[in-house]
């Protein structure tokens, strides 16, 4: 018996298949288990934003696609990365224990590593919509531009000195070995992180019990809970890479209840719309599709619509 990972062929995608092979073997030693590497859209398009070329899923439909025609068992990706909605046929068969899902600011040598003391004008890299809304909502000077890229390119163009500051996820760094480069940490409240941001999503065939019951052991309850909450959020919100959203699940009185907070804003990094919800962590898809109705309510849908009608859509 093989199971089959498909996975992407960037540092920290090996590094996450890497994780569940070492985690599948330690349960069931002796199980053979190979890494199917595929190149995505998302991997093959770099001179655009990902919101021109066309959202969320532009890093998991082809390995998606070689779950369903049986090429791979098991797909390992960053949740963040997941589309709302699963392809028809699949299932998240296990969602491991949350890395740190806050940002990192990290700046050019000779810089104070602080987003306030960044000098007017700097330059900062981000490919993310929400990154840039967040960037512009504190900074309004700062020259926020497109950075697209793995980890060790984004870290070249700044030690080059082409930028002044990058931000990129706190899970994605440490994992890769590069906490030491962490200037400052960017989160909550203030600053939220992206849905599902430093968790793991795996998905198998959900028609494939004998694969699921082998990937079952690596849940993690409050993971699970909490980024399901968020994914209510972003799913009723119809929210996409093309959107600045955030929505971020902790738990208060030793587990007892899940605080769900939420944002919705424009790329300019004005109109920013933030709500926060509290309830039974039992009911985590419905607190955050009510902190999203809350948002809606007060124009959220409005400010979304806004900003994907001044996105150009690619046909990739």
């Amino acid at each position: 018996m093989t199971v089959r990972i498909a996975t992407r062929g960037s540092k920290l995608a090996l590094w996450q298949a890497e994780h569940v092979r070492a985690r599948l073997q330690a349960n069931e030693p002796g199980l053979a288990v190979e890494l199917v590497v595929l190149k995505t859209i998302g991997d093959k398009v770099l001179d655009r934003p990902l919101a021109e070329v066309g959202g969320k899923g532009l890093f998991v439909k082809e390995i998606e696609e070689a779950l369903l025609d049986g090429r791979a068992d098991v797909a390992v990706h960053s949740m963040k990365d997941l589309p709302a909605a699963l392809a028809p046929g699949l299932a998240l068969a296990a969602v491991p224990e949350r890395e740190d899902p806050r940002d990192a600011l990290l700046v050019r040598p000779g810089l104070a590593a602080s987003l306030a003391s960044l000098p007017r004008g700097a330059p900062v890299g981000t490919s993310s919509l929400r990154r840039a809304c967040l960037l512009k909502a504190a900074r309004p000077d700062l020259a926020v531009t497109m950075l697209r890229g793995n980890v060790d390119t984004r870290l070249r163009k700044l030690d080059e000195g082409q930028l002044d500051a990058i931000v990129l996820a706190v899970a994605g760094l440490r994992r890769l070995g590069f906490a030491d480069r962490i200037g400052a940490v960017l989160g909550p409240p203030e600053w939220l992180p992206a849905i599902g941001q430093g968790a793991l999503a795996i998905e198998a065939r959900a028609d494939d019990a004998a694969t699921r019951a082998r990937l079952a052991p690596m849940a993690h309850r409050p993971t699970e809970r909490a980024t399901a909450a968020e994914r209510a959020f972003l799913a009723r919100l119809d929210g996409s890479c093309r959107t600045p959203m955030a929505a971020h699940g902790t738990f208060l009185d030793g587990g007892e209840r899940l605080r769900v907070e939420g944002l919705v804003g424009r790329d300019d990094g004005t109109g920013i719309l933030r709500d926060a919800i509290d309830g039974s962590p039992q009911e985590a898809e419905g607190l955050g599709t009510a902190l999203a109705e809350r948002l809606i309510a007060r124009g959220a849908d409005a400010i979304l619509r806004e900003c994907v009608s001044r996105v150009p859509v690619g046909g990739a």
